[in-house]
């Protein structure tokens, strides 16, 4: 345990959301996504939900402020104008944590060509269908070089 440090990323999970670079991306998936099949890289988050993956994520994760998109969801049955309830849960957390960033829902081929690109895919316990997202690693700058 650490302090500060939400319980549920443990040390892989930990040291892969490290050793990412900025641009690299991260899938969170839902427990039906194919992800052992498609990850580069894979992390276990059995016995986790989604959303509280993806707050714990975006709790240490910075987000890509250099890229006008860098959060992108998946959509239901393919249509990004559909939405399931889990996709506002998504939007609420990415809000609240990565605040002035819009969560892009992509047409399913472009979603899963991304995830198969991404650094490393997580795969919860998430039951609801089409619960997945992406997030694009940013940079966290110096303190002397912070603008207010």
């Amino acid at each position: 345990m650490l302090i500060g440090i939400p319980s549920l990323l443990g040390p892989q999970f930990l040291a892969t959301l490290r050793a990412m670079g900025h641009g690299d991306e991260i899938a969170i998936v839902d427990g039906n996504y194919p992800a052992e099949e498609q990850a580069r890289r894979l992390i276990r988050a059995d016995g986790h939900h989604m959303i509280a993956v993806l707050d714990a994520v975006l709790s240490v994760l910075p987000v890509d402020e250099a890229v006008p998109e860098a959060l992108f969801r998946a959509s239901v049955q393919g249509d990004p104008a559909l939405a399931d309830p889990v996709h506002h849960e998504m939007e609420a957390v990415c809000a609240k944590r990565a605040p002035g960033h819009k969560v892009v829902a992509l047409a399913g081929p472009d979603f899963y060509a991304r995830v198969k690109a991404a650094h490393a895919i997580v795969a919860t316990s998430e039951p609801r269908l089409f619960a997945n997202i992406i997030i694009r690693k940013g940079v966290i700058h110096p303190p002397e070089t912070k603008t207010t």
